[in-house]
């Protein structure tokens, strides 16, 4: 099997060569044929039987790779189980030059930390011009509007909506904003970054969300997130969705109330209403724990007896479901240390790439670094497997086909 350096080189000759379609065909052709023979070598054999297998092809994803020779449509190879990437087409690529922009616009400006100072010394950015920051800042803004303003084709029918907060420079203060991130289903199943918005005020949501449906986002069932204020109206007024309050941010909440001797109690109380096998079941055991811990704990009741339709909205939804709906964070309770949900996952990558600025110099700035990242996570995203099985998914529309059937008949 060729290995990172031959592809590398091949690339490079490929690229110097003289224009024309025929050059472009023959590196496509030559291109494809190493990623064949990649994979061939990761699963321990080509289209052929063997015992060697460790599994199988499943397709292939389009991608467009920019040379001098002009674009290349390629085919990335997918696998059953696993993930494969080839090395030439550098997936990191976008969010690392974002990144160096950013440290050097921060440099340039006179705005920047002492770490920041210390990563431009080491990277040897300091001969760099304002211009050359400014045109490479332009071509990274390019693709991360382009990426962030696409099109939403088809029906998206669960937003997860979630908040980071990064530290940024504002008329000469630092102040700490929220970077809200989008992240759908569609109706295959299949899971997309969306949209990337930069504050959380109550009158932020509403021109946020209709962004997004003025993108094409539409059949949009339910909407999973922190209780951000003015949020649950704005769901129901753009979108004639349902809320569903994180669980997991809902019970943090709910602790606070509680003395800390008791909080293991009180969690285990409340996680048996989740073990419930269906929605009314689990609103009959929700009320039965607030009642048992009204006489000790009445402010805890209290938030119970207001949360309840908002906190068990994901369990009128298919049960194959319901794991990765109740929440944007980690998928366990407090008390134990659960794996961290896909949207956790998400906010923890874009925290690892702003943490190395520190301080940005301003919004712009944010948004190509944290847009980047999105972008890039997007494409990983897209070469793996179903978020929910196009089944379960498939079903999820005939009942909604047959409900609305039998609202028509009556």
């Amino acid at each position: 099997m060729m290995t990172d350096d031959t592809m590398t080189r091949l690339l490079d000759q490929i690229q110097t060569s003289a224009d024309g379609d025929f050059l472009r065909a023959i590196a496509a052709h030559t291109l494809q044929r190493l990623m064949e023979f990649e994979v061939d070598g990761l699963i321990g054999a080509g289209h052929e039987r063997s015992d060697e297998r460790t599994t199988y092809r499943n397709g292939s994803r389009e991608r467009q790779l920019e040379t001098r020779l002009g674009t290349l449509d390629l085919k990335i190879p997918k696998l059953r189980q696993g993930t494969y990437f080839p090395a030439f087409l550098e997936p990191r690529r976008t969010a690392e030059k974002a990144l160096t922009a950013v440290i050097q616009e921060a440099w340039i400006q006179g705005v920047s930390t002492r770490k920041v100072d210390d990563l431009v010394q080491a990277l040897g950015m300091t001969g760099i011009s304002k211009s050359q920051v400014s045109a490479l800042c332009q071509d990274i803004d390019t693709r991360v509007l382009s990426f962030l303003e696409r099109p939403l084709d088809g029906e998206w029918p669960y937003l997860w909506l979630d908040a980071t907060y990064i530290k940024v420079r504002q008329n000469g203060r630092i102040v700490s904003i929220a970077a809200i991130i989008a992240t759908g289903v569609n109706q295959d199943g299949r899971r997309e970054i969306l949209g990337l918005g930069q504050s959380e005020a109550a009158t932020f949501w509403i021109e946020f969300l209709r962004g997004l449906v003025r993108r094409g986002l539409k059949g949009v069932k339910l909407v999973i997130s922190d209780a951000h204020e003015g949020l649950k109206a704005a769901i129901t007024q753009v979108l004639s969705a349902t809320w569903q309050r994180c669980r997991v941010h809902f019970m943090r909440s709910l602790l606070v109330h509680v003395p800390k001797s008791q909080q293991s109690v009180v969690a285990a109380a409340v996680r048996q209403v989740f073990v419930q096998p269906d929605r009314e079941t689990a609103g009959q055991a929700w009320r039965h724990v607030a009642d048992q811990l009204r006489p000790r704990f009445r402010k805890v009741a209290a938030l119970l007896d207001e949360a309840e339709h908002d906190v068990l909205a994901y369990m009128d939804y298919p049960e194959p479901h319901r794991s990765k709906l109740h929440s944007t964070g980690p998928r366990g309770l407090p008390g134990a240390e659960p794996p961290l949900g896909p949207i956790e996952r998400l906010n923890k990558e874009v925290k690892r790439r702003t943490n190395v600025v520190g301080i940005f110099p301003n919004e712009a700035s944010v948004r190509r670094l944290v847009g980047a990242v999105l972008l890039e996570q997007n494409d990983e995203w897209q070469l793996q497997h179903r978020y929910l099985t196009l089944e379960t998914m498939t079903g999820m529309a005939a009942n909604d086909e047959a409900a609305l059937a039998a609202l028509t008949t009556t």
